[in-house]
């Protein structure tokens, strides 16, 4: 599975408003308040936030990863976000972060929900992918950097 195939446009943030942890994981959340495949959207948000606390996502390089599985969607959802100043996430590395992308997988789904973290974790190791999507200004230029990107490990 591709990041592209579960990443769309409207779930892209190039400016996020929040500035804790728990304020832009909401913020990432309520891009699917209305969406017809989350069926309790306070579930998912209770997943997303149980799982931060068994351990930051925040893995390191400014770049947050916050996840979950749960069977309160009937498919994987995901969003990807930029913060303006840097948040403290308790990343791994014990550096603020300001890119975030947010993946929640549906429980039977798991090795799909594998394989997007593993993509999503190749890709934003690498500094010029991080450089080239801090400089994104727009949502366009935001999905286009990780088309490209994915493009490139196919």
């Amino acid at each position: 599975m591709r990041i592209c195939e579960v990443l769309k446009t409207s779930a892209i943030i190039p400016e996020l408003k929040g500035t804790n942890k728990e304020e832009v994981i909401d913020e990432m959340l309520n891009l699917f308040k209305n969406d017809s495949r989350v069926l309790d959207l306070k579930e998912v948000r209770n997943s997303v936030i149980e799982r931060e606390n068994i351990m930051s996502t925040g893995v390191g390089h400014g770049f947050g990863i916050p996840h979950c599985k749960t069977n309160k969607v009937t498919e994987i959802l995901a969003a990807f976000a930029k913060t303006k100043e840097p948040i403290d996430f308790q990343a791994l590395d014990g550096k603020p972060v300001n890119l975030l992308f947010l993946l929640i997988g549906k429980d039977n789904l798991v090795a799909p929900h594998i394989k997007l973290l593993s993509r999503i974790s190749l890709l934003m190791n690498k500094s010029e992918v991080r450089d080239k999507l801090n400089e994104a200004k727009t949502v366009e230029e935001i999905y286009s950097i990780f088309e490209s990107e994915e493009n490139k490990i196919s």
